[in-house]
């Protein structure tokens, strides 16, 4: 199972959308290197590991290594710099170093050799960042891929390997095989069940937009995905996680609300039946933002029903819509009497 999970993770570096472009599928060969390392997963830097123990033979040629090795060094400056885990420390040197060390490695091709010094370089500048802890201590987990919003991001793209490359609107059959292996990242990612069930609704409900809004499935998967994250809502505490939540569901209320505050124009004979769900993730998503707000600026909510609210806006906001447009139509109709129109 450990070599499975490491060609896994070797594929996820590969989906870094702003990092990579889409690559070959790298040698089973290289999972038995890092298997044969015989360490835990998370007390590794992987993109380190993976430069040190990769070669050109691994690589259909020269030029794919010498992008793969780029994309890696990006990824730590990712990691460590961009979007650490803990805040930098200003006065510390160790951040700058790194920066100029990945800058120096992006410019002039950086020898990964096992005992070339660069290489020796480059590993105690990014140990030195990735132990790092809360209390100053060295850690045994490494830190490389937890910081926000950069663990979010590499999940997401991780979620979408529950998609069919052919056609993205598919969710595959090795679905449940692939969420145990994605699953297996929480500990490097930072991630939880509730930032799971947060990330995998927007995936959820971004396939079915940007394929067209045609796999209804999706749509009434999203949907009950959103009542599992109104459980955690109510039961979350922690700061961090209300932005994402009122982040996310905010975009998908802003998605619906701009259907069904003029339906009629929306939906059709052959898209109706995508109406409930969108209806449900309207009403839902207002609900849990309602209560977040309330939650947040420490006052007493007051009762309101905020279903009856939602689809009473939208059914009068709809109505109104209706109505301009049979205006509209009257007087640009050249043939229009007023006796009948």
């Amino acid at each position: 199972m450990l070599v499975k999970f490491l060609v896994f993770k070797l594929w996820f570096s590969a989906r870094l959308d702003f990092l990579v472009q889409r690559e070959a599928i790298i040698k089973p060969s290289v999972s038995c290197a890092l298997y044969q390392l015989g360490r835990r997963v998370e007390s590794m830097v992987l993109p380190l590991e993976l430069l040190q123990q990769l070669k050109p033979v691994d690589f259909p040629n020269q030029k794919e290594y010498e992008a793969w090795k780029r994309r890696n060094l990006k990824l730590l400056e990712a990691g460590l710099l961009l979007h650490p885990h803990l805040p930098l420390n200003k006065a510390d040197a160790a951040p700058q170093r790194l920066h100029q060390i990945i800058r120096g490695a992006l410019d002039k091709p950086i020898d990964s050799g096992k005992n070339s010094e660069s290489m020796q370089v480059l590993r105690s500048a990014v140990m030195s960042l990735a132990c790092r802890s809360f209390d100053g201590s060295v850690s045994e987990t490494c830190h490389w891929a937890d910081g926000f919003p950069l663990n979010l991001r590499l999940y997401q793209l991780l979620l979408d390997a529950c998609f069919d490359v052919n056609d993205e609107s598919i969710v595959i059959e090795e679905l449940d095989e692939v969420l145990e292996l994605v699953k297996k990242t929480w500990g490097i990612l930072g991630m939880n069940q509730m930032l799971h069930n947060l990330c995998f609704l927007w995936v959820l409900f971004y396939h079915f937009v940007v394929t067209g809004q045609v796999e209804d499935d999706l749509l009434f998967a999203a949907n009950n995905l959103l009542m599992e994250v109104e459980k955690d809502a109510k039961a979350s505490k922690d700061p961090e996680y209300s932005k994402i939540l009122s982040s996310t569901l905010s975009s998908i209320l802003g998605w619906a609300e701009k259907r069904l505050l003029a339906y009629h124009d929306s939906f059709h004979s052959d898209n109706t039946e995508s109406m409930q769900s969108i209806v449900s993730l309207a009403v839902i998503a207002a609900k849990i933002l309602e209560e977040d707000i309330s939650h947040e600026n420490r006052r007493k909510r007051k009762e309101v029903n905020v279903a009856h609210d939602r689809i009473d806006t939208f059914i009068r906001s709809s109505l109104r819509s209706a109505f301009a447009q049979a205006s509209s139509f009257k007087h640009d109709c050249p043939i229009c009497d007023d006796r009948i129109c």
